[in-house]
């Protein structure tokens, strides 16, 4: 079944940016103990659009890879980190930055929360990395039953945190 995508641009505003933390994306793994501030942009955002997050251990945050964004988008396969030991697979079978519209994810601990900021560790964004959106870690959104995932992926991720 053929289906054509209609031809609409989306347009988004960043809601706010990573602040501190690493600077550059060209380390690959040791993620686990970045630590930085999600700001939100004040214009738009009062601290009430944070109420509540404090009771919440984890956040989901969704971001723009900003870092070399002239590069060109991946939109085949390719071995993941140029790894050709493992295999050639496609964008949206690994999480490659180069992916079309260049969006990010990532879950991570909220350790306070003040105004419009919040401190996280454990995200995987660099400093002045454009935020998208923010969503609460709730256990009934996680994913239901046994996951499943190929044996480079365990191998790729086993130094990422």
């Amino acid at each position: 079944m053929q289906v054509k995508p209609k031809p609409y641009a989306i347009q988004m505003l960043p809601i706010g940016c990573v602040v501190g933390g690493r600077r550059e994306a060209t380390k690959k793994d040791g993620w686990g103990n970045n630590r930085c501030t999600l700001v939100l942009d004040p214009t738009r955002f009062g601290p009430d659009a944070l109420s509540g997050l404090a009771a919440l251990s984890h956040l989901q945050v969704l971001f723009y890879f900003h870092v070399e964004a002239e590069e060109p988008e991946e939109v085949g396969a390719r071995h993941p980190r140029g790894r050709t030991d493992w295999p050639c697979v496609g964008i949206f079978a690994q999480r490659g930055r180069m992916r079309p519209n260049r969006i990010g994810t990532s879950y991570c601990r909220i350790l306070a929360v003040r105004g419009t900021e919040i401190d996280v560790v454990g995200l995987d964004a660099v400093d002045g990395s454009p935020l998208l959106d923010l969503k609460p870690v709730w256990e009934e959104y996680l994913p239901g039953g046994e996951l499943r995932q190929p044996d480079w992926s365990h191998e790729l991720m086993a130094l990422y945190w």
